[in-house]
């Protein structure tokens, strides 16, 4: 007679906030997984809900209270994880019967209370989880944290008092990490962290031993590791410290892709002096030129703040002429948001909110206007890139090299019935609008 295996508790998972959030969502089920846990895609048919919170602003939080609140509705059996983790008093407040509390990277707090709440049923007989673990990103790309934490105190951020001071991870620990997701897929890794300029920096003097070499624990020399690991590698969340320009070259070379997400977050001096962040905006504008000139192709996004307390219009004329000077590729734009434990809260001179608006909107429309020429220089070239979906009629979503997933803009394929999810291939770019490229697959 036939042996039937008891049915194995259930989890559902809401992942909200920022790709690192993921990464930590993705360590969690991979760890539950490992133990015999089913997955549930709906409320219905979990038997406990966990919720991976944003706490990095106050719509963020209210997001993720909500998301709390949706998920106590459809199930009832919640728990609470990540950076809002912090504020249990507040989500206790509004949810009194969440079944437990967790703050950021707390993964053994989190499979603890899953076990209390949902206990595992052992079984011998299945075993449930690929050696590179699970992920809620399609399986051609993959995020690759490599340390938590950041030693940066800017005035507008709480991160460092949630998820505390840097921590690397060990260069032979992300690079075998790397390997196991490039054997089951993965085409594209994105490094992520809080600040991936300031790798190592707390471990420089312990390199370790990797395919018989020391390597060390430095930016430059682990994004060389992993360009000789994957086909893509894409770089997020660069501060501009001087080491940076050592990366420019590898790029050139086709180690590493040709992007850098570098969060300036203004332009003005008396406004970066005001958000405790680096002053320099004329060095970084030489500093662009530079990398142009060693690597052509290369494209720069980053994320700006406007109507951050003091800014002047002055201050903000001066960011739109920056704008123009940088000519960035790609660039995201916040309004100033108080947050509960940031110092930028008792800063004088608010912004008023209809001002906020008013140079949100025209940041905005400068930037869109840069991409749109940027991108129109493209029509006519031939350029690599990665797919992400082709669909029934022939056509297929797609990124350049100039684009991130979730973030940036995308490259729309006709005539492309024959490519499959993560192909990497070259296409002629035949138009183009302010944020993404249309073109056809290069036939051999």
């Amino acid at each position: 007679m036939a042996t039937r295996l008891p049915e194995p508790p259930k989890v559902g998972m809401v992942s909200l906030g920022c790709p690192k959030n993921l990464v930590d969502s993705e360590r969690i089920l991979t760890k539950l997984r490992s133990e015999g846990y089913g997955l549930s895609a709906d409320y219905a048919g979990a038997d406990v809900v966990l919720v991976n919170t944003c706490g990095f602003l106050d719509s963020a939080k209210e997001e993720s209270l909500e998301a709390i609140g949706e998920a106590i509705a459809a199930n009832g059996r919640v728990i609470v994880t990540g950076c809002m983790g912090d504020e249990a008093a507040t989500i206790r407040a509004r949810f009194p019967n969440v079944l437990a509390i967790s703050g950021a990277h707390q993964y053994e707090q989190v499979v603890e209370a899953v076990h209390e709440h949902a206990p595992p049923i052992p079984s011998p007989f299945v075993d449930l989880v690929p050696e590179s673990g699970l992920k809620l990103t399609p399986r051609h790309y993959s995020y690759l944290k490599i340390s938590e934490g950041c030693n940066h105190r800017c005035a507008f951020c709480i991160i460092p008092a949630i998820r505390g001071d840097l921590v690397s991870r060990r260069p032979d620990a992300i690079l075998r990490e790397a390997e196991k997701l490039v054997a089951a897929g993965t085409k594209e890794l994105l490094v992520i962290s809080q600040d991936t300029s300031a790798y190592g920096v707390d471990i420089r003097k312990e390199p370790r031993m990797w395919k018989g070499a020391e390597v060390v624990p430095h930016m430059t020399d682990l994004a060389r590791e992993l360009g000789r690991i994957a086909p893509w590698v894409r770089l997020h969340y660069v501060y501009p410290y001087p080491h940076v320009d050592q990366v420019i070259p590898l790029m050139a070379e086709g180690l590493v892709l040709p992007y850098l997400d570098i969060p300036f977050q203004h332009a003005s001096r008396n406004v970066l002096r005001a958000m405790r962040r680096p002053a320099n905006e004329a060095k970084v504008l030489e500093r662009l030129r530079v990398w142009r000139d060693i690597c052509p192709d290369i494209a720069i996004r980053s994320t700006f703040v406007v109507g951050f307390p003091g800014e002047t219009e002055e201050d903000f004329e001066y960011l739109l002429d920056w704008l123009d000077e940088a000519q960035l590729d790609r660039v995201g734009a916040f309004r100033f948001e108080p947050v509960e434990g940031a110092s930028a809260n008792a800063l004088p001179d608010p912004v008023p909110e209809e001002v906020k608006e008013e140079r949100y909107a025209r940041v905005m429309e400068k930037t869109a206007a840069i991409s749109a020429a940027k991108l129109a220089a493209k029509v006519g070239r031939t350029i690599e890139v990665i797919v992400d979906e082709v669909d029934a009629e022939g056509g297929a979503n797609a990124r350049s090299q100039a684009d991130a997933p979730e973030i940036d803009g995308q490259v729309f394929l006709r005539d492309a019935g024959h490519l499959a999810q993560g192909d990497i291939v070259r296409v002629v770019v035949e138009d183009a609008d302010e944020h993404d490229l249309y073109g056809a697959p290069v036939h051999a």
